[in-house]
């Protein structure tokens, strides 16, 4: 959706001044607006006891967007990898604030997941129950229903998916698990992305509720909790409803009621959303360099697809763009068609095409909106194009440097800065400390900062 009128009056008016402190491109994120969505968040669940969001730290993975989630709000976290791990575990996470899904995993990433204080360790697959180190007390599977009835087209159907435990396989996996030293059971699904529809939620609710009732009719296992993963859509377009998550809430107290009356226990309700939380309280704010006329008119920005991939890489998505001048006023006037595009050697590096805007100069500022989840994250660096910086507004008006712009010696320093090692087959490994080809001071102060 586009950006709140609270973001807008806060940070639009300021744009010109932020750039020249910090140049662009940068992303904003707004604390305000995700402590409300956070707070929100956790309203609509309050009625169901034991429930926790874990924040998936792959949308936003900023160690200062982290700590106020988890000190604010009280989130945990959903790690996917050993450098997300070790981003919760930097702000204290460990144990059952951490929730580790990781899919072919090898076994150096189970040790550390299962080090430092552990995790609850989500298994993706039936053979990881044999090649733990060691096998945890809480234990849960990612389960993948292999139904069309599921997925969508962003995450695909769960039949062509690489994740999860078959139907087939789920009592073996439990069984197998507690014969290890299980003593406590989750189950976990992550089967949509970007769903709009509340009941569609709630389906996955009830599907994993199911097959617990399984699990305990066969084996006697209870389980402790069940996580119906994230997924949760933010209206992307002006005039799109927002996700019914209160409606949502209501229903899966609903689902445990029922659950508890045949069953006679009540597993409690884990999440993992990010989009929703993070999502609508982010923007790229990037800067005009030329205005062009070809076969179609381009607006051409210093932002490239490696500074916020998803319009890119998924043709039907819409972000809202918003273009500011220097004084902070949104432009107005007649509308045409234009492409917004970055500088990458790729023509999917547009962030729109054939979006209406009023006549665009250059130097005016392109607003991105809705890039606080799955933007900078998704980030690369083709042709060389380095990451951008990430700026935070506060709450107090005031703008918080939370992640630099990478610079050039950041690019080179993983060919430069480490210890040369030469392999002969035959003849073994040979190690100096050596610097190859250092660069220049000129291009060694390079930095992403395209303008100020």
């Amino acid at each position: 959706m586009p950006m709140s009128a609270s973001f807008a009056q806060r940070l639009l008016p300021h744009v010109h001044s932020i750039a020249q402190e910090f140049g662009t491109p940068f992303h904003m994120y707004d604390e305000l607006g995700i402590l409300e969505s956070g707070h929100e968040f956790n309203a609509a669940f309050s009625g169901l006891d034991g429930f926790r969001e874990f924040y998936a730290v792959k949308a936003l993975p900023n160690l200062r967007i982290l700590e106020i989630l988890r000190n604010e709000l009280g989130f945990g976290f959903d790690c996917s990898s050993t450098a997300e791990l070790a981003m919760a575990r930097q702000l204290g996470a460990s144990g059952e604030d951490i929730m580790f899904t990781s899919n072919n995993t090898s076994a150096d990433e189970y040790e550390q997941s299962l080090d430092h204080g552990g995790c609850i360790l989500n298994l993706d697959d039936l053979t990881f129950v044999r090649k733990l180190p060691r096998m945890p007390e809480l234990i849960c599977f990612r389960y993948n229903p292999g139904t069309s009835n599921f997925g969508n087209s962003i995450i695909g159907a769960p039949r062509s998916a690489k994740f999860g435990l078959r139907h087939d396989q789920v009592i073996a996996a439990y069984t197998e698990a507690r014969a290890r030293g299980a003593r406590r059971f989750g189950l976990h699904a992550m089967v949509v992305s970007n769903e709009r529809r509340h009941r569609r939620m709630a389906a996955i609710l009830q599907m994993l509720l199911e097959v617990c009732g399984e699990v305990t009719a066969a084996t006697g296992i209870r389980f402790e909790f069940v996580n119906v993963g994230g997924g949760i859509a933010i209206a992307y377009r002006p005039g799109e409803r927002p996700f019914k998550l209160q409606a949502f809430a209501d229903l899966a107290v609903q689902l445990l009621d029922a659950f508890e009356r045949e069953h006679g226990y009540r597993p409690k309700m884990y999440m993992e959303c990010g989009r929703l939380i993070t999502g609508p309280h982010g923007v790229l704010v990037t800067r005009v360099l030329n205005v062009m006329s070809k076969y179609r008119s381009y607006v051409g920005v210093d932002a490239s697809m490696s500074d916020l991939m998803r319009p890119g890489m998924y043709r039907s998505t819409y972000n809202h763009i918003t273009v500011v001048d220097r004084a902070g006023q949104e432009l107005r006037g007649p509308l045409g068609a234009v492409d917004v595009v970055g500088s990458l050697c790729e023509n999917r590096d547009k962030f729109a095409t054939d979006i209406l805007l009023p006549p665009v100069r250059e130097n005016d500022y392109v607003v991105i909106h809705d890039t606080g989840a799955h933007g900078h994250s998704m980030g690369f660096q083709y042709n060389g194009r380095l990451r951008p910086q990430e700026l935070l507004l506060r709450r107090d008006g005031s703008v918080e440097l939370i992640r630099r712009s990478e610079t050039v010696d950041d690019y080179l320093r993983t060919q430069l800065d480490f210890e040369s090692r030469r392999f002969t087959p035959a003849g073994g490994s040979q190690r100096s400390r050596s610097i190859v080809a250092a660069p220049t001071a000129s291009t060694a102060s390079g930095s992403n900062s395209r303008s100020s």
